[in-house]
């Protein structure tokens, strides 16, 4: 019955009942002196509530002081070990947090320092493998930089595994590339699907006109089978791409997703399995009915990890004077804006990017409330699914934590180049790496899919409000 309430509250209770049992007592005593007294009861009545409040009193005080020396430092002592466990960053326990808690706080001190050890053999080991796959990769990367054709990796669920320089100023010329996306969203369903259904039938390569979602592109291109292995490889060439010479950019890849099916509901997904776009705004002020955006950073993590090259970083120009207030804080001034695109192609450039993903924000609701204010006049609608990493920081580390930028950077190790806090892409890189270390610690509490997130998240709405529910 009690197993789902919190700590505090459970203690919060021992010591009600403790109240309760105890002026039950006291009264009793009291009301059997009444009846074996000859006396008027006005004096027992009197001492009956002076014990009652008195005992209210002392019980309060009790509980007040263990909750502060005793609970509290508890929770934090476990916020630390699940952090130091699960998040993969190295964190020192603060010993005042701790310090009424006798020999606890040391021994959870002993066994974070020899995960630390025991972590760092292993980070050297897969450093050291990791160095020869990125040497391996960039190796590729340049053998095909030189290969004058654009190359997409695609699943049996028609989704992009891997894309290389070349392919992603192919997708760009329809919408920004983003892994895992369904091919479908930047080609014609039609053509593309008859071309593989003839590859499926014949196992040999393909030959077809592949024409853009928009209508506006149209490509000479070739599905070849894969060998044994499943999915397929479309293969455009650079000339009926129009791609230009100095257009090369790093190999993106995750064969993870060659088995991957496709997406069920958000609330079904498993966490580590969801894409998301982790976003921040830079604005003229704090008031998003009346002021503007000036800056857009956002990144797409998937499968937990960030996708270095899927990545937005523009300056907007708001067609209005940046105050110097503001300026004061995230360094864009009027001139720095001049000839920067405006906030209507930055937002439809943002939701294409956003498709098929959770937006993850830290404080939501303010840069959410920038592009719902104009998106209406623009027939587009953000509808994501959005996680706010304030509400998830209250349920791994528990409301009366601080949940700014900074404070959880600190609590996770992760550290933000000072020339890049307070700018639109510094603070969402920031709060992309502060959820890939969260997503292992929500498992571990026995959070897995997105659909449980959202429902812890949901009571500490008194943080901020759920952009989850429908308006």
């Amino acid at each position: 019955m009690f197993t789902n309430l919190g700590l505090r509250l459970r203690i919060f209770l021992i010591f009600s009942a403790l109240a309760a049992a105890l002026m039950i007592v006291v009264l009793g005593a009291l009301f059997m002196g009444w009846r074996n007294s000859f006396s008027a009861p006005d004096g027992f009545i009197t001492s009956g509530i002076i014990a009652a409040f008195g005992i209210l009193a002392v019980c309060a005080a009790v509980w007040l002081l263990f909750d502060e020396n005793v609970a509290k430092p508890i929770l934090r002592l476990s916020s630390h070990l699940r952090t130091r466990a699960h998040s993969g960053t190295h964190v020192t326990l603060n010993a005042d947090d701790a310090k009424y808690l006798g020999d606890l706080a040391p021994a959870a001190q002993a066994i974070s320092q020899e995960l630390g050890q025991s972590a760092m053999s292993q980070a050297e080991a897969v450093a050291q493998a990791t160095a020869r796959l990125s040497a391996d990769r960039d190796h590729l990367t340049a053998l095909l930089t030189e290969i004058p054709v654009a190359m997409i990796l695609v699943n049996p669920s028609h989704q992009i595994v891997l894309y290389d320089g070349q392919a992603a100023e192919v997708l760009n010329q329809i919408a920004p590339p983003r892994m895992g996306a369904s091919i479908t969203e930047f080609f014609d369903e039609r053509s593309l699907l008859n071309a593989h259904a003839k590859l499926s039938k014949t196992g040999k390569e393909v030959i077809c006109t592949l024409r853009g979602v928009k209508g506006q592109q149209e490509y000479e291109a070739k599905l070849r089978p894969l060998g044994g292995a499943p999915g397929y490889m479309i293969v455009i060439d650079s000339a009926t791409a129009l791609i230009a010479p100095e257009a090369s950019r790093p190999l993106t890849y995750d064969f993870a997703l060659m088995d991957r099916s496709v997406d069920h509901a958000h609330a079904d997904m498993p966490l580590c399995e969801m894409s998301y776009v982790v976003f921040d705004t830079e604005t003229t002020g704090l008031l998003p009915h009346k002021d503007d955006v000036v800056q857009l950073g956002a990144m797409r993590v998937l499968r937990g990890r960030i996708v270095e090259g899927e990545v937005i970083d523009t300056l907007v120009d708001p067609k209005r004077p940046i105050p110097a207030a503001s300026t004061k804080v995230h360094g864009i001034s009027d001139h720095m804006v001049i000839g920067a695109p405006d906030f209507e192609s930055v937002t439809r450039r943002f939701h294409a990017f956003c498709t098929g993903s959770v937006i993850v924000a830290h404080n939501a609701p303010f840069d959410m409330a920038f592009l719902h204010r104009q998106s209406k006049e623009m027939d587009i609608a953000f509808d994501h699914p959005i996680l706010d990493t304030v509400l998830v920081s209250a349920v791994l580390f528990g409301a009366d934590a601080k949940h700014t930028l900074d404070a959880i950077c600190d609590r996770l190790g992760i550290t933000i180049p000072e020339h890049l806090r307070h700018t639109a892409l510094g603070d969402a890189h920031a709060t992309a790496e502060v959820l890939c270390a969260m997503i292992p610690m929500l498992q571990a509490q026995g959070m897995r899919t997105f659909g449980d997130v959202i429902q812890q998240t949901r009571k500490h709405g008194r943080l901020l409000q759920d952009l989850n529910t429908p308006a």
